[in-house]
């Protein structure tokens, strides 16, 4: 697969992860961010629209949007007319939008100072108890009769559908835990209490202790844990 430099992918595990906010806004655009740009500020555009904004033939941008649609970037419909044949329309998708800089954290961010200037501490570490809570509880029925290892590997997806990128692996000292991405780095460096809530998701959906070994808030390539099945020599976190 061709990739223009302004859309970053990270290959891990044969999976293939987008890079949030690689595509780049500034001097020179590739004909591929060109496209990405204008089906952002011009949702469901035609071919022949696409191809005047990036200054190149028709073929040439059916060429990128088919390797976008491979990608899971771009989406297309299918517009019928009364008269003549239906025509196309394109628009980015969830995973196109995303490629674009976010300031979530920034609203985060504020929200929490504003809740840690407002309510007791013990308050809000109840508000994080609760959202811990309410992720886990909108999956009851679903985890509690499986293996241990089918566990981990529902808790694997959960996190996943909460943004983190986790792997798991047996061990000779146990099962090891891996997060290669965390949703919550940025704000986690101002506000910590946030760094417990995938922990929480953890020992919640295995029911054993864990022993967190490394931090990405710390300096660290990945969050890495150790989890044994029946919780020997363990420190739960």
């Amino acid at each position: 697969m061709t990739v223009s430099p302004g859309v970053a992918i990270i290959q891990i595990n044969k999976k293939r992860y987008f890079n949030v906010n690689s595509v780049s806004n500034k001097g020179k655009q590739s004909t591929r961010e060109t496209v990405l740009h204008t089906l952002k500020s011009s949702p469901n555009s035609k071919i022949e629209d696409l191809a005047k904004a990036a200054n190149v033939s028709p073929v040439t941008v059916r060429h990128h949007l088919n390797s976008l649609q491979a990608d899971g970037l771009v989406e297309v419909e299918s517009v019928r007319c009364k008269v003549g044949r239906p025509y196309y329309t394109y628009s980015l998708s969830e995973a196109g939008h995303e490629l674009f800089p976010q300031k979530y954290y920034s609203l985060t961010n504020r929200l929490i100072e504003e809740l840690k200037n407002t309510l007791p501490p013990e308050t809000v570490n109840q508000i994080f108890a609760g959202l811990v809570q309410t992720i886990v509880t909108s999956h009851e029925g679903e985890f509690e009769d499986l293996s241990f290892e089918d566990r981990l590997d529902y808790m694997v997806d959960l996190l996943e559908t909460e943004g983190f990128l986790a792997r798991w692996k047996k061990t000779e000292d146990g099962y090891q835990i891996i997060e290669y991405s965390c949703p919550y780095l940025s704000v986690g460096r101002t506000h910590e209490e946030v760094c417990t809530l995938d922990t929480h998701i953890m020992l919640t959906i295995l029911g054993e202790p864990i022993q967190q070994n490394s931090c990405m808030l710390h300096g660290d390539d990945c969050c890495e844990f150790t989890v044994m099945e029946n919780g020997k020599n363990l420190v739960a976190v």
